[in-house]
Parts: structure tokens; sequence; C-alpha cells
């Protein structure tokens, strides 16, 4: 996938992945690879980025396997930029498809 169109999408998907329920940092990597190619160095600035402008809290969980992890929690100020997110994505989406429709090439015989 095209690195733009990626850079574009991350926060929504993040969003999207945090709002059914609290992730931690390495889960969400994993959720948001499912949809577009990203790694640990990708998501956790993001994630700090993003809790800064007070869309995540956080909080320590304890784990089996370790030391506590951090979860990510959705903020009111978090389902409102999800919910612009995606429909800017949906109208973004529609437009394209449009455009796209429009000018399709038709095959002309020579």
């Amino acid at each position: 996938m095209n690195s733009q169109f990626k850079k574009g999408v991350l926060e929504l998907l993040t969003l999207l992945s945090v709002r059914k329920q609290d992730m931690y940092g390495y889960e969400l990597v994993k959720v948001v690879s499912e949809a577009v190619d990203v790694n640990e160095g990708t998501i956790y600035p993001l994630l700090k980025r993003m809790t800064n402008e007070k869309y995540f809290d956080t909080y320590l969980r304890e784990s089996s396997e370790g030391p506590p992890r951090k979860y990510y929690k959705l903020t009111t100020a978090g389902h409102l930029r999800l919910n612009g997110l995606e429909r800017e994505w949906k109208d973004f989406c529609r437009g394209i498809d449009s455009f796209i429709s429009k000018h399709e090439r038709t095959k002309h015989h020579e």
C-alpha cells in the first residue's frame, strides 16, 4: 500500500480498533496490521501523540506474561474525532469512486 495512503488512515484505524474495546500497544499493532502493514515503530508514536491530544486515556493492567501493560481507552474527544474521521473517509471514498467511474477508460480499437 502507498505509504501516504497508509499514513492518512492509521489514526482512523487505531480509533476504530479501540472503540470496540480497550487495547494495549502491541495488540493494536496486530489488529491494525489486519488492514495495513504496520509495526510498533509506527503505532507507538501515533498512540503517544493521540494520547497527548486527549483522544485516549491510559491505564496499567497486570499481565500474566510479564510487566503490566498500558491500555488505551477512547475518551469523549476520541469518540468525536473518530466520528469526524469516519465521515471524512466515507466522503473521500465516495468522491474518489465517483471520479474513477467518470474517468474509466474504455478500450479503443485501433
